[in-house]
């Protein structure tokens, strides 16, 4: 399906709804990329996963449930600012708490990591008593980078300074001296990829319990072990396997009420579909587990 911009909707031909208001989920393309620190592409990651979606199966392997059921419409591809970070995360803000307010599940785009800051604000003013669950292999907790306090790389201090959110933060292995200090002083506990037992997934259950009812997912998929996610801006290798990732959100969409998600950093490289393939399957994962389905699409 494709909307009026030219852009595909998720999933396969009529995999979408065309109206919002028949909609249990709404996809949210934020094209956005500005002063990343390494590799670049991650500006038309929406549009690349939405792509790789149509060859995606319905049916969810683990549940045997069709990932349609919720009812699916994807907005037309959205491209902030790319010179004016503050202007461009206020129009992200407005575009997801459009959102909102017509009470509808949210998955954003992305686009580099400062795609999440808009939606986050957004939801945490809709919802009381908000959390972030951070897949990431990095902290993401610098005051300032690359000339902004909106980078990519501010993400969570952001959330955990400006907007005084629980956070947890998973899969991490890649941080500044001064981000190592803020952890110590803050008195964050993120769960380093370092001291993950790959065996154990009782890690799992402690990050999910600092968290309070209402939790936004924020996935950047360099969380995930470059073996498995290639196509990001910023590799590290020792992150988690796709099958963490996918049982982390199953524990997750069981013990709390998510109320919004997004995907961040895909970056394509040419000549191979593993990662958007990869970044598409997981938001299917996002729609079985954290969204309960609407009942006209039962």
């Amino acid at each position: 399906m494709k909307p009026k911009n030219g852009h595909p909707s998720f999933g396969e031909a009529g995999a979408s709804v065309d109206r919002i208001e028949d909609a249990g989920i709404v996809i949210l393309p934020l094209c956005y990329e500005h002063a990343v620190s390494y590799g670049t592409g991650t500006v038309e990651g929406p549009i690349h996963l939405l792509e790789a979606s149509a060859q995606l199966e319905v049916m969810d392997e683990e549940t045997f449930q069709d990932w349609r059921r919720a009812g699916i419409h994807t907005l037309d591809a959205f491209r902030p600012d790319p010179d004016d970070p503050v202007c461009a995360v206020a129009q992200m803000y407005m575009q997801a708490l459009d959102v909102f307010r017509q009470k509808r599940f949210l998955l954003s785009l992305g686009g580099d990591h400062a795609v999440s800051i808009g939606p986050i604000r957004a939801a945490a003013e809709i919802w009381p008593n908000l959390g972030v669950l951070q897949i990431d292999a990095h902290l993401d907790l610098r005051e300032t980078w690359n000339g902004s306090p909106l980078n990519h790389a501010c993400v969570m201090r952001r959330v955990v300074e400006d907007m005084g959110l629980k956070t947890a933060q998973v899969g991490i292995r890649s941080f500044s001296p001064e981000e190592y200090r803020y952890v110590q002083e803050r008195g964050l506990q993120p769960f380093f990829a370092s001291r993950i037992d790959p065996f154990n997934d009782a890690w799992m259950d402690e990050a999910i319990d600092r968290l309070p009812e209402n939790v936004y997912l924020t996935f950047d998929l360099d969380g995930l072990d470059p073996a498995v996610m290639p196509g990001v801006g910023t590799p590290e290798p020792g992150g988690l396997s796709y099958r963490q990732a996918v049982t982390l959100i199953r524990k997750l969409g069981a013990k709390r009420h998510v109320v919004a998600a997004d995907i961040t950093e895909l970056s394509k490289i040419p000549h191979t579909q593993v990662s958007e393939f990869t970044a598409a399957k997981l938001a299917t994962k996002i729609f079985i587990h954290c969204q309960q389905p609407n009942p006209s699409h039962r």
